[in-house]
């Protein structure tokens, strides 16, 4: 067996098997078993508009149900809980229509009730540390139900995205509305939601921190309205695995369906142990992830408050070495902040045609010359420093994968070859979108400039200066705090344009020439995740020839994973 694989022990992979389905009363052929990133720090709580919430252990993939799916195959918007959502000629007013029929698990009616009480209940929330609240208070101005099945958004200003933006699921989840019924009367802040309520077509049955377990409800509102036939799994279970050894030792065994992502070696292992294990494709078995990676700066903390230094970090990084250690050669560099899909190249293409660039290998001594102009020396031991202090760089990154403590360690030994005091700050992965968005941090491993599938503007807008909050209080878009009222300007004109304007692709340029001078985040490289999935139980998984959707089982469009799901045998 290869050695990534054998580290976990006998004793421990026979728990976690014996604890995900052994003994219950649902068979393992009726059950699909998926692979949580983290475990839940309060199963008792369902609230997953709190700070410390967690989503995507079954509460959006199979209880709580969207609005509208991102298609990143087609591009489309598909309906779900919503039929449409068409905004006027001056896009500043949206208006929703409902599908009808759809009904909470407990049997009450979903309609517009429920979404007005859920999107007033995060615009009236003040201090904004409600999941939401913050990006809902920045577009709506208020929210009006027309009938039982329309509900009109009023907004503050004219956005063309406003659908694909919150309520599509376009990067990992959207909005997603509560049962009035249950949640009025209730504080937001503390009401923990247990337990959860959804419109999908599984319930809870049990939680704890490694194992979640949600059973098919015979009830579902989907099959009686035919919009959809109950999925064929009776029960679905959410287990973290934890390491890359034990998640890979559990799906060799068949004790679990699908995977987070695993490296290249570790999946050919796996694959050569179990020919049942397939990824996205035979020939690419990884997914090009929606999230390209980087390094993001808190502008507000000297040195990194000063662009030439920020330059220099790019300068020192060589991102052809992250490729070859924590992706073993198979995904590519970054040449811009977006993400490569082909949706995305005429913006791609017209950024480089600019000279935009970024750099493949490191440019040492370009970097040195820019830290030594701020008034940095190289002492004795060959590291920097000014005023009797190291020049330190404090590297927050999130311990929940490989791919991160690789790519930190790459670039942490590249800055202190060049004479910089660097560390890595590694955290849990719930504590890190504490520390990150709160502004804790000097740089951080990330992704946070992700969004943008089919047009610029849902990245770029997060480096807005309107987003901007005090260091301490939570916000995912700018947690760099990087403030320029030129870029702010540019990309809220961009936000006011129809995605088929030609000055879109201008204003992308123009915009896109500010962030790359003052670079308050680093683009790194594509991301790549393969995510072992096993066909012993089970087929109907999205692949690259059945590409219905893409296959990041973590995000809210999961559903329809689950609705294309069927026995394998």
């Amino acid at each position: 067996m290869n050695s990534r694989m054998s580290v976990l022990t006998v004793a421990a992979v026979a728990i976690l098997a014996g604890g995900m389905v052994h003994g219950q009363d649902v068979a393992r052929e009726d059950t699909v078993i998926f692979d949580s990133s983290r475990p839940m720090k309060d199963p008792t709580n369902f609230n997953i508009f709190r700070p410390d919430e967690i989503r995507d252990v079954g509460l959006h993939q199979a209880v709580l149900e969207p609005l509208f799916i991102l298609n990143y195959n087609s591009g489309e918007v598909e309906p779900w809980l919503g039929l449409s959502m068409e905004p006027n000629d001056s896009l500043d007013v949206w208006t929703l229509t409902l599908r009808d029929g759809v009904k909470w698990s407990d049997g009450e009616a979903f309609n517009a009730d429920d979404v007005v009480f859920t999107i007033d209940m995060l615009l009236s929330d003040e201090d904004k540390s409600l999941r939401d609240a913050g990006g809902m208070q920045v577009a709506v101005e208020s929210i009006e139900k027309v009938d039982d099945m329309t509900v009109r958004f009023n907004l503050n200003s004219p956005t063309p995205t406003f659908q694909s933006a919150n309520f599509s699921v376009g990067y990992f989840g959207s909005v997603l509305m509560m049962p009035e019924h249950v949640w009025v009367g209730q504080d937001p802040d503390t009401f923990a939601f247990n337990p959860p309520i959804g419109t999908g077509p599984y319930t809870l049955t049990s939680a704890a921190p490694d194992r979640l377990v949600y059973d098919l409800n015979p009830d579902y509102w989907g099959a009686e309205a035919g919009f959809q036939d109950l999925p064929e799994p009776s029960r679905l279970v959410w287990v973290h695995a934890g390491s890359e050894e034990a998640r890979s030792q559990l799906i060799v065994n068949n004790e679990l369906d699908i995977a987070q992502s695993v490296s290249y070696g570790t999946f050919d292992a796996a694959q050569a142990l179990n020919p049942a294990i397939i990824g996205w494709s035979d020939d690419l078995p990884g997914w090009k992830d929606l999230c390209p990676r980087q390094i993001e700066f808190n502008a507000t903390v000297e040195p990194w408050d000063n662009k030439n230094m920020r330059e220099a970090i790019n300068l020192l990084i060589d991102r052809e070495a992250i490729i070859n250690v924590a992706y073993e050669g198979a995904t590519s560099v970054s040449r811009t902040m977006f993400v490569e899909y082909g949706t995305m190249n005429p913006y791609i293409d017209a950024v480089l045609a600019a000279g935009l660039t970024l750099p493949v290998n490191a440019d040492v001594d370009a970097a040195r010359a820019l830290i030594e102009a701020e008034g940095y020396a190289l002492d004795g031991d060959g590291m920097y420093e000014k005023d009797g202090e190291l020049l330190s760089v404090d590297i927050v990154a999130h311990t929940s994968g490989t791919e991160s403590t690789k790519t930190i360690d790459v670039i942490v030994e590249q800055l202190r070859r060049a004479g910089l005091d660097a560390v890595s700050r590694p955290v849990e992965y719930g504590a890190f979108w504490q520390v990150t968005p709160r502004g804790e941090f000097e740089l951080s491993y990330s992704w946070l400039s992700c969004g943008s599938v089919n047009e610029p503007t849902r990245s770029m807008s997060r480096y807005a200066n309107t987003h901007i909050m005090p260091v301490g209080e939570r916000i995912f878009n700018n947690a760099a705090r990087w403030d320029n009222e030129e870029y702010t300007a540019l990309v809220t004109e961009m936000g006011s344009l129809s995605l088929d304007d030609p000055r879109l692709v201008e204003l992308t340029v123009e915009a896109y020439r500010i962030l790359h001078d003052e670079k308050p985040f680093i683009p790194l490289v594509q991301a790549i995740k393969i995510l072992p999935t096993n066909t012993m139980y089970w087929s109907g998984w999205p692949t690259a020839d059945n590409f219905y959707n893409h296959p990041s089982h973590w995000w809210g469009h999961t559903h329809q994973i689950i609705h294309n799901l069927t026995k394998a045998n």
